[in-house]
């Protein structure tokens, strides 16, 4: 199942995509896409809806982020054996954890904000896991019993903040707008394995990420268990699970972002992004 959600900032109403690709308004049955909306038990009744019954939604809404009620965006550095290689750092020993603020989310095909003095605002099409229900301690085993879904993220970053303004991650992470998600929240049962997922990027139609879910280092499972035995993870937290190579960091020169670039990203199965960069005025 796809879910989504569709309509003004701030005022999105959920929806589901039909067998024929068209959206179907969920109002009706549910008030939003988040907290125990998002429980894999409650997706599957959701699902389990005659869609005919369901309201069309004509022509073609704005997308928001597929899930609301976000409190936690987790995203996980150096992920991929490949990637790590491209920017010259040692794949770590544990995955290396950094927050990217809830208020950088936006839709998939919203305009992203160029921040004032940025000079390296980067692209990093990644794979994120959207939790279904409190996960606490949990095995590997176990891990994606707590999996509500998946959907595609552009980890948008600004490397000069990241890595040449001392201190940590986060602050190169959490502009505004640099966390678009969606256009659908696929249910686990549609990602058979998410180890198998290949993924896109493009700028200005120019291929720049052409990589596969297989050389991540810390699998989906793992990385569910692995950050639940440092915090709880609720409902609607987002796990931005890495990169593939192919980012303007890693380029020899260095390429980034300015106004006007239009950045187009994909996972397969997991649908597409569209985003135009513009300047903070």
């Amino acid at each position: 199942m796809k879910f989504l959600r569709y309509g003004a900032p701030g005022a999105e109403k959920p929806a589901i995509v039909d067998a024929d690709g068209k959206i179907r308004d969920l109002s009706a049955h549910v008030t939003d896409l988040s907290g125990v909306a998002l429980a894999p038990d409650a997706l599957a009744k959701l699902g389990a809806i005659d869609l005919n019954s369901l309201p069309l939604v004509e022509g073609s809404p704005r997308l928001g982020p597929c899930v609301a009620g976000t409190g936690k965006f987790i995203c996980i550095g150096l992920n991929y054996s490949d990637h790590a290689a491209e920017t010259g750092a040692t794949v770590p020993p544990e995955p290396i954890i950094f927050m990217k603020a809830s208020s950088a989310i936006v839709g998939p095909n919203d305009d992203v904000t160029i921040p004032r003095g940025s000079e390296k605002t980067d692209w990093e099409v990644e794979l994120a896991v959207v939790i279904g229900k409190t996960a606490k301690y949990v095995s590997e085993a176990d891990a994606l019993d707590y999996v509500a879904g998946y959907c595609v993220t552009n980890d948008v970053s600004e490397r000069a903040f990241q890595t040449e303004r001392s201190g940590q991650w986060t602050k190169g992470k959490s502009c505004d707008t640099f966390g678009p998600m969606g256009p659908w929240l696929v249910t686990k049962d549609e990602v058979p394995d998410p180890q198998n997922l290949g993924m896109w990027l493009t700028v200005n139609g120019e291929k720049m990420q052409d990589g596969s879910s297989k050389t991540m280092v810390y699998g989906v499972s793992f990385l569910v268990s692995y950050l639940s035995q440092f915090m709880s993870l609720h409902p609607g937290d987002v796990i931005s699970t890495g990169t593939p190579p192919g980012v303007g960091m890693g380029l020899k020169p260095p390429r980034y972002l300015k106004p006007g670039d239009v950045v187009e990203l994909g996972i397969e199965g997991l649908g597409t992004q569209k985003q135009t960069f513009q300047a903070d005025i």
